[in-house]
């Protein structure tokens, strides 16, 4: 009976997984062939944005109903109790959303009344950041299995909501609608990213369902690493485990703190490092104090503010172009009507004006990185000549000021100046192209499979950056120690099956709207901004280009007509500035700065959790079971905590690449350090000791050394060994070569090593 049950829970596992891979990798493959327009939607860009998500949600939520059916996962007095505290929660959660909303329609009344802005925007960040200190003093503790694993009794329902508040983080919430709006389907040339980053962080959740969250929970761990030392025996394979952990989490929180600086010093005013000391207070409020029971329930309240400050200006901006609200539906309309624009953009006199004089200024700049001192000397003599002639006329200060600036503003040696004008000339060589260097939006990849050698050299290399980035998202999302702890906390195993559902099914809220806010957005600016005269641009415009980073606008071809490339957009302004383009009230513009902060806030406290309790619990103390109940190593946790925190406040400070990208590049290190070893121990007896520490540390290696060696940042220490890539991968993806690196290096070690015990027991 046993064996029948086995061999029809590998067929169903076998079927669903099959069917994950035809939704996500093989629509990809040949989306460029699904061409056919049904009801405004281009098929193949419909199925990729909202189709192969909607496969995954119910892959993931036929394989819980049907393993729940087969097995008696709780006793009736379980069930009883769990009943009556789900009752208790219901009634809490329901007042907190009904107080919420009251006090958001109280402040819009208030606006109304003429309470200023900056008053507003203090209160509710006070409040929220209140909400959560509030909770974490609430849930404070110092038993271990309240503070690892909050009792481990938090309802698959509310778990799935904590689960996707830690997921959605700052680069979800502030940069996936940018990175969409300025990359369309699949990334700019070789880069990959568009709708990579849909499939691969919702298609993951089916990997975390089929082979991983059910097979550790019914473990009653602590941590990942202690699956490592469960599974393998010996001290390696959890140290090993726990350095991966710590590497993965940490460039992952940097990423989440740089959010939380962003968000508060928009929401405040404040400068960037004081927005970033200010968030991290309520990060260390609630994981410091109460652990995972606090930072549970902190993420529950976050996702209520995280999804409405997200749908709310998507809807309304929906329901302005289209008379629907339901934008994750209706924004298909759009698609057709930006392809025209496209067009005629790309036909416009005055566009290819702009691009000329963009390319102009490269071939200037080519001319200057030839001899840069020579250049740096002639720069200067020049702005100097000018001054000098402007002293000998009535001048108006402005432009003799302008010019001073400009002296100043020539770099102090030939390092910094071939820096400064390398980056200028890449930005104006990708300015030069046509839409300003972004694709059209529903183009299925560069370059074209019927065209010149090049041409089709193109497609393939795109396409295949494409499926290699969303192979290490999902991989690596079966990976995260802070995402798979957290079905450690559900009563038991049908509970942590369910809550992968309600995980998948709360974070599908905001990843179908985000390709949705990208078109709207997209829609707006191409038809309701170019070609408009620049001195009547909306007064968002003005607000956001304070800061060049994030808004530019530039009257390139001085005819006082806004063309579409001289309005440079940041992928953080699509979300952050929604409300004022569609025109909502100041209080939409907060929650959306506040949801922003949630986002960050609530992701850091799931990383830094599970950094200080890798490094407490898991390296420190090792798991013994005397200490692990006892208060040493929860106290030792909150100490690495605190410590860890410091330090990625200090990284970000530091303000390091992108956001989306350094959260990619942790995938690909959760991916090929942690799921070779861990998925081969769940399915796979013959897996040894050896073979795990080999395979993460095989894994590891592989994608640290093919993202250093291909890195600017770190070409020049690595020059020795070459920077090439392999198969034209980007280094963002790395992981899709440490992956079966890993799982390689894990079944030849195993394999060897059992035969050797095989023959030492023969002798």
């Amino acid at each position: 009976m046993k064996v029948a049950q086995t061999l029809t829970s590998w067929r169903l596992h076998a079927v669903l997984l099959a069917l994950w891979f035809a939704a996500s990798f093989g629509v990809v493959f040949f989306v460029r062939d699904l061409q056919a327009v049904v009801a405004g939607w281009p098929v193949g860009f419909w199925f990729s944005a909202q189709g192969s998500v909607a496969v995954f949600i119910a892959i993931v939520v036929f394989f819980a109903w049907r393993m729940n059916r087969r097995e008696d996962a709780q006793s009736p007095e379980t069930s009883t109790g769990l009943s009556a505290y789900a009752r208790r929660i219901h009634r809490r959660f329901g007042i907190y959303v009904a107080v919420l909303l009251v006090s958001l329609i109280g402040l819009g009344l208030a606006e109304q009344a003429g309470l200023p802005k900056a008053w507003i925007a203090g209160i509710f960040l006070s409040v929220t950041l209140v909400l959560y200190a509030g909770i974490g003093v609430y849930g404070r503790t110092a038993n271990a299995q309240e503070y690892y694993v909050a009792g481990r009794r938090i309802p698959a329902m509310y778990n799935g909501m904590a689960t996707a508040a830690d997921w959605m983080s700052a680069a979800s919430f502030i940069s996936l609608s940018g990175g969409l709006y300025l990359q369309g389907f699949s990334g700019i040339g070789n880069q990959p990213g568009g709708l990579a980053y849909v499939l691969g962080w919702t298609g993951g959740f089916c990997l975390v369902a089929l082979l991983v969250a059910p097979y550790l929970r019914q473990l009653n761990l602590y941590t990942l690493p202690d699956y490592f030392a469960l599974r393998y025996g010996g001290r390696w394979p959890r140290r090993i485990a726990s350095g991966a952990a710590i590497l993965c989490s940490f460039t992952y929180v940097v990423a989440q703190i740089y959010g939380v600086g962003l968000i508060t010093s928009r929401l405040t005013g404040l400068h960037f490092e004081i927005g970033i000391l200010l968030g991290l207070g309520g990060v260390l409020v609630c994981s410091f104090l109460g652990g995972m029971r606090a930072v549970t329930w902190t993420q529950v309240a976050q996702y209520v503010v995280i999804i409405l400050a997200f749908t709310l200006p998507v809807s309304w901006l929906s329901y302005q172009q289209m008379g629907n609200p339901f934008a994750a539906l209706a924004y298909g309309q759009q698609l057709p009507k930006i392809a025209e624009m496209e067009r005629e953009i790309q036909a416009s006199p005055a566009e290819k004006q702009v691009l000329e004089i963009y390319a102009q200024r490269a071939a200037a700049l080519e001319q200057k990185l030839q001899d840069v001192d020579a250049a740096m000397r002639l720069e200067r003599m020049e702005l100097r000549r000018q001054l000098r002639e402007l002293g000998d006329t009535v001048a108006d200060d402005s432009r003799a000021m302008a010019l001073r600036r400009q002296i100043a503003a020539v770099p102090k040696d030939a390092a910094a100046a071939r820096e400064l004008w390398t980056r200028q000339l890449a930005e104006s060589r990708n300015r030069a192209q046509p839409l300003g260097g972004m694709p059209p939006h529903t183009q299925a990849f560069a370059g074209d499979p019927n065209g010149s050698p090049a041409e089709k050299e193109t497609f393939n290399s795109s396409r295949a950056n494409f499926l290699a980035l969303m192979f290490c998202l999902m991989v690596g999302t079966a990976g995260l120690p802070h995402l798979l702890t957290r079905y450690f906390t559900t009563p038991n195993v049908a509970q942590a099956r369910e809550s992968v559902a309600w995980s998948l099914f709360f974070i599908a809220l905001l990843y179908l709207a985000a390709p949705a806010l990208a078109v709207l957005v997209k829609y707006e600016v191409m038809a309701h901004l170019v070609g408009q005269p620049m001195d009547s641009l909306p007064a968002w415009i003005a607000q956001w280009s304070r800061d060049p980073s994030l808004l530019s606008v530039s009257d390139v071809n001085g005819d006082g007509i806004l063309q579409f490339s001289e309005l440079k957009v940041g992928a953080d302004v699509v979300m952050l500035a929604s409300p004022e383009i569609g025109g909502l009230p100041a209080i939409f513009s907060i929650l959306v700065a506040a949801g922003g902060l949630a986002a960050a806030l609530s992701t850091a406290d799931g990383l830094l959790l599970t950094i200080g309790n890798a490094l407490a619990h898991d390296l420190v103390f090792e798991g013994e079971g005397d200490k692990a109940r006892s208060m040493r190593p929860v106290m030792w946790s909150k100490f690495a905590l605190l410590v860890v925190a410091l330090l990625a406040a200090y990284a970000a400070a530091q303000r390091p690449a992108g956001i989306l990208y350094l959260v990619a590049a942790s995938f690909s290190l959760a991916a090929a350090g942690l799921v070779p070893a861990m998925v081969l121990g769940i399915f796979w007896s013959g897996a040894t000791r050896a073979g795990a520490v080999g395979g993460m540390l095989t894994g590891l290696g592989v994608t640290l050394y093919y993202m250093a060696t291909n890195l600017p940042a770190f070409q020049g220490l690595f020059s020795a060994w070459g920077g090439t890539l392999w198969w034209g991968i980007q280094p963002v993806s790395a992981g899709v070569f440490g992956v079966p690196a890993g799982i390689a290096a894990t079944v030849l070690i195993s394999a060897v090593t059992r035969a050797g015990q095989r023959h030492s027991s023969s002798d």
